[in-house]
């Protein structure tokens, strides 16, 4: 039903530009996608595969964490999932109607997406395969970790732990953020490069870190390194009307055996802290951290902590 997808194939990339402590980015085929990946570490250490949140690339896992994983005895995988960063884009398929969607989803009615949070795990287990990966410590952010969940309940061979960091089952009677962020999700999104910065710089002020606020240049630079891989708008409304259209996955996560970790922020207005403790209600064996201060973001000062708890979740090498 779909046309089929843009390959990103002859995108390079430059030696002479990549950082000095970063792996060259390199692309995995996966079914019709190809996937852009970051490799750190030694390729026999046990895997530990990052996924990033709704409209996010990889570049948003901070560098120190990764490097602290690799110091830690992991190799570390993060990529970009479909439909957005230099992965591909889907940009045959019209992206949906986000309130129509949200509608028909309140209503019980069906709905229409490209595609769903099931087929996102589909394309993470393919990276595995493609790069060898029997089993991996699989760490979600948001809708990543969304993600995640789908994994380790309907892969557990393949997934030995799951860490869920700040994100939700999806069921509809848990706390939704405020109307305005839920607004501010469905508007259009800009094309140009300065205008996608001034409207990141904005949403990271609303659901930023109240107790660990970040200056407007270090928000900026994460912005600008998002933007400097492309910007794909309508990539974005389609991974949201994933999220809308997918099931919620409250009975889904109770199938999870793994060692888990749900990790979250108590000041989260995105996806407020009620989720976790959900969570964990419907995981009881996982171990529930949650940081004071900490919203829907990853401010430079508090990844230390983050690390530390990860690696106490980390099984010991």
């Amino acid at each position: 039903m779909h046309t089929a997808p843009t390959l990103l194939s002859d995108r390079i990339t430059d030696d002479a530009t990549a950082s000095m402590n970063e792996p060259q980015e390199a692309f995995a085929r996966v079914g019709a996608l190809e996937l852009a990946y970051q490799r750190f570490g030694e390729p026999n250490a046990p895997a530990v595969l990052l996924i990033m949140g709704l409209g996010s690339q990889y570049v948003l896992w901070p560098d120190e964490l990764c490097r602290t994983l690799v110091e830690a005895g992991y190799q570390v995988i993060r990529f970009d999932n479909r439909d957005v960063g230099r992965s591909t884009r889907l940009d045959g398929v019209k992206a949906p109607s986000i309130p129509t969607t949200v509608l028909r989803k309140r209503l019980g009615l069906p709905v229409d997406v490209p595609y769903q949070i099931a087929d996102m795990a589909e394309d993470a287990i393919g990276l595995m395969d493609s790069l060898g990966l029997a089993q991996v410590h699989v760490v979600g952010a948001s809708m990543g970790g969304m993600i995640a969940q789908v994994m380790a309940a309907n892969y557990p061979t393949r997934v030995e732990s799951a860490a869920l960091i700040m994100t939700t089952t999806g069921h509809r009677k848990l706390k939704q953020p405020s109307l305005a962020l839920q607004r501010r999700l469905m508007r259009k999104r800009p094309k140009a490069i300065e205008d996608v910065i001034a409207q990141g710089v904005e949403t990271y002020r609303l659901i930023g870190s109240p107790g660990f606020e970040q200056t407007d240049a270090e928000i900026r630079s994460k912005i600008e390194k998002q933007a400097s891989r492309g910007v794909n708008p309508a990539g974005t409304i389609r991974q949201l009307s994933a999220i809308i259209g997918s099931p919620h996955r409250g009975r889904l996560v109770r199938q999870i055996k793994q060692p888990t970790l749900v990790l979250h922020g108590r000041a989260d207005p995105l996806v407020p802290v009620e989720a976790a403790f959900d969570l964990k209600d419907k995981i009881p064996h996982a171990r529930l951290d949650v940081i004071d201060g900490w919203g829907h973001d990853f401010p430079n000062v508090l990844i230390p902590r983050i690390a530390d708890s990860l690696i106490q979740h980390l099984p010991t090498r």
